[in-house]
């Protein structure tokens, strides 16, 4: 197996990472990333094939599992109630729970309220030079929650705040000062939503918390905790995803001229999934070998750990013709841009839902529409979202 050196930080991967995608891809379906001291896949069957692999997992195993630092116990409380680190029979019936509360038709509910938004903050925005991603991006994902929550849109800038901080301990060189912004961050949102949802039990809304609280599945109901645990997963992996979706995808529709009618009714699923498949939001998913396994030629011991380059497999081109090329008039094709087998992105319908309205009524609204400055990637790997989109209407 090849050994591959790229640190996550270096500015010219964080702004470019598809380059070092492109040879990794070339030196075989799995490589040994050495800055991440593990097997890494970024070939699109790799990718594919170990998402869907039920021998590994996103659940240490337990034998493995430590305690964690006590500057950490508030974060670490929170993630040990989190659908996304849990597997079977955890992880099933949290989801068959969570799945009963947030339906198609709570998600569908959301659109004429989200086109309003939309046009809201476009009517906000100012004439001059301004930063998209603040003015539109990041405000249409987060308001959106909040109401699909029930939570006061007041809140928002706090779980902004909150939502970086503890999303922020997933990314390339975390240092003490993360940890302990995402450990105050878990203190405060939980506190909030412990008592937002003693009042919610008290009086009952229509809203996905009030959902949640009612939600049974076969006699069982969510913990507080657990509870507490889902509303912080949809904000955090909801709003952190779709916000970064939404400008990676103007970006991109900018930067090659593409024609707006790509997001007329009839062409903006394509649209929409060419956009994550292009440049998705999320490029690494980590996973746990359950059980001695050998794939792809490596043999994997139990609690092994293989990452999964969402974004590498992205622009496989044995899976895509042009791979490396931004086209939405391409027919729709299973991407990761959402990841894939057991932990599919439970928001993806609510993402697809926004990008669908907020692209083509942002377009339609302003026309003349242009960046006036080059747009650059944050340094938050594994995360790939830009530090500001600055444009003109």
């Amino acid at each position: 197996m090849k050994i591959c050196h790229q640190s996550p930080t270096d500015p010219a991967f964080v702004q470019d990472p598809y380059p070092f995608y492109a040879r990794m891809r070339a030196a075989g379906p799995l490589v040994y990333w050495e800055e991440y001291g593990k097997v890494a896949a970024f070939s699109h069957d790799a990718v594919q094939t170990l998402l869907k692999d039920r021998r590994f997992g996103r659940e240490m195993p337990p034998e493995l599992a430590t305690e964690g630092p006590d500057h950490l116990a508030p974060w670490l409380a929170v993630e040990a109630h989190s659908l996304l680190d849990a597997e079977p029979p955890r992880h099933t019936r949290l989801r068959a729970l969570v799945m009963r509360a947030f339906t198609s038709r709570a998600i569908s509910d959301l659109a004429p309220g989200i086109e309003a938004l939309c046009n809201d903050l476009i009517d906000a925005c100012p004439e001059d030079d301004f930063d998209l991603l603040e003015a539109y991006c990041t405000q249409v994902p987060v308001i959106t929650i909040c109401r699909l929550l029930g939570v006061p849109e007041a809140m928002a800038p706090d779980l902004l705040r909150w939502s970086h901080a503890m999303v922020a301990m997933y990314q390339a060189g975390r240092t003490r000062t993360t940890e302990d912004a995402a450990a105050q961050a878990a203190t405060e949102f939980t506190g909030f939503l412990r008592g937002y949802v003693s009042e919610r039990r008290n009086d009952p809304r229509d809203d996905l918390i009030t959902r949640l609280i009612a939600a049974e599945e076969e006699g069982t109901k969510l913990s507080t905790d657990e509870l507490i645990g889902t509303c912080i997963l949809l904000l955090n992996a909801g709003h952190e995803a779709t916000v970064h979706a939404i400008a990676n995808g103007v970006k991109t529709l900018l930067e090659t001229g593409t024609d707006p009618a790509v997001l007329a009714p009839d062409a903006i699923d394509r649209t929409v999934e060419e956009i994550m498949r292009y440049d998705p939001p999320l490029h690494m998913f980590s996973r746990y070998a359950y059980e001695e396994v050998t794939v792809f030629g490596n043999r994997f011991q139990r609690g092994d750990e293989v990452a999964l380059l969402l974004g590498a497999a992205n622009r496989d081109p044995a899976n895509w013709e042009r791979a490396e090329s931004f086209d939405p008039t391409r027919a729709i094709r299973t991407n990761t841009g959402f990841g894939g087998g057991l932990h599919f992105c439970v928001g993806a319908p609510l993402a697809r839902l926004e990008m669908r309205i907020a692209l083509p009524i942002l377009f339609a609204r302003c026309p003349n529409l242009r960046l006036t400055e080059p747009p650059t990637y944050s340094d938050s790997y594994h995360f790939h979202g830009l530090t500001r989109l600055m444009v003109q209407r």
